[in-house]
């Protein structure tokens, strides 16, 4: 075999070997879960979405999500039309997103048995305002899944979302987010094994 065939032949083959590594290394959903909650004197605001999409690179921790803001479901309609004509401007803002990494990660976390505690770092985007958060939470591995939850506090002022001053002193200062994600290998990748 000539050498240029070989050379080539070398070459698309160390390409298939990083591509399929490159896919290995993701997992994502489509459906994860996101939900808040707030308790007031007034009426306690609880709202919930399943189309959280999210990503993990398990080669170097790395974590992206975003969320539609008009996928967040409320018990009362005024509720979500308030929450998304008057306070989050989805309009204006359509999404949410978070764009950090896993602190101290180890990919060999991914053959733990049951969940790791982690801590993941990064930007949080909303209402047009990015703040750089820090976000305990837990990470299990299971045979083809990854499993992440979270909760953490967000404050409104902290994303220039105006409160009305009629309601302002019977609404909490923060209100609790909660994601609860289960990843699944990327298209053509493989899964995790266990030890």
């Amino acid at each position: 075999m000539p050498r240029l065939i070989r050379f080539m032949l070398l070459t698309w083959l160390l390409g298939q070997g990083f591509h399929s590594m490159a896919q290995s290394a993701r997992y994502q959903t489509r459906a994860g879960m996101v939900s808040f909650f707030s308790s007031s004197p007034l009426e306690d605001i609880e709202a919930r979405s399943q189309q959280l999409a999210a990503v993990l690179d398990t080669r170097s921790g790395q974590l992206a999500f975003t969320v539609p803001i008009r996928s967040f479901q409320f018990k009362r309609s005024l509720m979500q039309e308030h929450f998304n004509e008057n306070y989050l401007e989805s309009e204006k803002y359509p999404k949410a997103t978070f764009s950090g990494r896993v602190l101290e990660w180890k990919p060999e976390t991914l053959t733990a048995t049951g969940a790791v505690q982690v801590v993941a770092e990064g930007d949080l985007t909303m209402h047009g305002v990015t703040r750089h958060i820090k976000v305990p939470g837990t990470l299990t591995s299971l045979s083809n899944q990854v499993l992440i939850n979270a909760s953490f506090p967000v404050a409104p002022a902290d994303y220039n979302i105006e409160i009305p001053a009629l309601v302002r002193d019977h609404i909490a200062k923060s209100v609790l987010v909660t994601v609860r994600l289960a990843c699944a290998p990327a298209a053509g990748a493989t899964t995790v094994s266990q030890p």
